[in-house]
């Protein structure tokens, strides 16, 4: 029983160290240099965005 203990701790620190290590390279990619197809974006980035010119800002109520 205790042999089945230690290996489950085992496999709960490893599992932690593989999360912790992906979340760092993670980070430190994104501090080198964000590539344009990133799924993550900086706070700069989306204070340049421009709104989307597809809607308009208020829709015309009540157009007939």
């Amino acid at each position: 029983m205790k042999n089945l203990f230690s290996l489950y701790l085992l496999g709960v620190v490893l599992t932690i160290l593989s999360l912790f290590i992906r979340l760092m390279e993670s980070l430190g990619g994104l501090l080198e240099s964000p590539s344009p197809e990133s799924p993550w974006t900086t706070r700069g980035q989306l204070a340049s965005a421009e709104p989307a010119k597809g809607l308009p800002d208020h829709p015309s109520r009540g157009v007939q």
